[in-house]
Order: structure tokens, then C-alpha cells, then sequence
């Protein structure tokens, strides 16, 4: 591993842990590692953190994203008789929350098109 991959995942860990440290004090129950993805989003934005710093690693750990999904399909495996039981309102809270993601896609999306139309014209 070079010294710029590890510099790199050890910000991405670093922006992770003001995030959990960070999460406790706000009034919404928000993870830390999203308000910690927020905080670098942010440092990234003002130019604080250069995209260069954190690219190399953030692409490694995209290479491996399979792997991230291990667990979670260890604990389908090993729960199955729970969702034998309550399929029915884990299948509703699937279908919602896509249908929730993709407006907010869609909305994102237009509201980012209207800026970029605003700012060429």
C-alpha cells in the first residue's frame, strides 16, 4: 500500500469519527458515518479537503463493495425465520422507501438542471 492510499482511507476514517462523535449531539437520530459523509461532502465543497487526498482510497474501497454486503447477507441467513414471520411489513417499508428515493432522485435531479441551466444562461 502506498503512503497516499494510506493517508487517504485514513481521512475518510478520520471524517468518520467526527461524524459518530458529532451524531450524539444532534436532536435527529442520524448515524454518525452519514453525518460524517455530510462533513466531508462539506469539506470537499469549501476546498478544505482537495478530492485528490481521498480519491485513491475512496475508489479501493469501491473496487471491494461486495464485500461490504457480507454481513448483511450473513444476517438474512441467519434470520430467516424472522422474515418468514414479518415479510409483510418489510416488503411495504421496501417498496415505500424506493418509492421515496426515487422522487427524491427525481427532484434532486431537477433542481441540479435548473441550477446548471441558471448558470450557463
Amino acid at each position: 500500500m502506498n503512503r497516499g492510499l494510506l493517508a487517504g482511507l485514513a481521512l475518510l476514517l478520520a471524517f468518520q469519527l467526527a461524524g459518530e462523535g458529532v451524531a450524539p449531539l444532534l436532536p435527529l437520530p442520524i448515524p454518525g458515518p452519514v453525518v460524517g459523509m455530510v462533513l466531508l461532502l462539506t469539506a470537499l465543497g469549501l476546498r478544505v479537503v482537495k478530492l485528490e487526498w481521498v480519491k485513491g482510497a475512496a475508489d479501493v474501497l469501491l473496487s471491494r463493495m461486495g464485500l461490504f454486503f457480507v454481513p448483511a447477507g450473513v444476517g438474512v441467513i441467519a434470520h430467516t425465520e424472522l422474515l418468514r414471520r414479518e415479510w409483510m411489513p418489510i416488503v411495504a417499508a421496501l417498496l415505500v422507501s424506493t418509492v421515496a428515493v426515487l422522487a427524491a432522485t427525481g427532484f434532486t435531479e431537477r433542481a441540479v438542471a435548473r441550477l446548471r441551466g441558471r448558470r450557463r444562461g
